[in-house]
């Protein structure tokens, strides 16, 4: 997608760099036990660095909220369905165990169903939806609407799909949006190449990200749709705050302000 879009934005040939990331080979790893941060973009970032690749493509909720030294966010390609999906096996109506590593994921979904207990799979989409329909691992997992439209999967042999809106469950940060990352000295001719929409959006969640140095062992979500933020945080719950232009404008000043108002950072009440 984003080759596509460059060689019909800029007028380019485009070359796929293939790299496989540390997360991608340890597919038993506990993400929320060794620590996810970086470990699906490490590669990609050095391969920036080294020079042998000119941008780097990330599903933005994998991007620590820091960003290497000389490297630069270029743009977004425009979000796709940001929420997450409740995935059931048919005949469920009340999951007792729903596999999903994600603390995040967890703390939400046990406020849907408060006797649900939790076990850990990894995999890819397919491997997972199988996992549930057709081995019966869990009652349910949890997954990205987006990676499924994207794989083209609208429904699967022994399972129920249930979108959550976000009263329900907030999504994590960039959630549904496609990162482009490259060189600092580069990003200026990106800019106008990009969704400014979502760049607007994605640009507020991760300075939430940043300010409280979340990784994929935290149990935060920040979510912004039209002039809404959505917060999840593990001491406040689920808080929706109203925006405006001015909170758009400054992002870190906008991420601290609110932080420290609901205590989770040095200078609240």
């Amino acid at each position: 997608m984003v080759a596509a879009h460059l060689r019909n934005q800029l007028g380019v040939e485009t070359e796929l760099l293939k790299i496989v990331t540390t997360g991608d080979k340890q597919s038993e790893w506990s993400l929320e036990q060794r620590g996810g941060k970086g470990l699906f973009t490490s590669e990609l970032e050095a391969a920036l660095q080294r020079g042998e690749a000119d941008v780097a493509v990330h599903s933005t909720k994998d991007l620590p909220g820091d960003m290497p030294a000389g490297l630069a966010i270029g743009g977004y390609m425009p979000r796709a369905d940001p929420r997450d999906v409740l995935v059931l096996r048919s005949g469920i109506e009340t999951p007792r165990t729903i596999a999903t590593g994600s603390p995040r994921r967890r703390l939400q979904v046990k406020s849907l169903f408060p006797e649900v207990s939790f076990l850990e799979i990894r995999g890819n989409v397919d491997t997972r939806l199988r996992k549930i329909g057709e081995q019966g691992a869990a009652d349910g997992t949890i997954l990205a609407a987006a990676g499924m439209k994207r794989l083209g999967i609208a429904a699967w042999p022994g399972v129920d799909f249930l979108p959550l809106d976000f009263d329900q469950m907030v999504p994590a940060v960039g959630q549904g949006a496609i990162a482009v990352q490259c060189r600092e000295s580069d990003a200026a001719k990106f800019a106008a190449v990009f969704d400014a929409p979502t760049m607007r959006q994605v640009t507020l969640e991760r300075a939430f990200q940043a300010a409280l140095g979340g990784g994929c062992h935290t149990a935060f979500a920040a979510h912004v749709t039209g002039e809404m933020l959505h917060l999840f945080h593990e001491n406040t719950g689920l808080r929706s705050v109203a925006l405006t232009d001015a909170d758009f404008a400054e992002p870190t000043e906008t991420a601290e302000r609110i932080l420290k108002e609901l205590g989770l950072i040095a200078g609240g009440a």
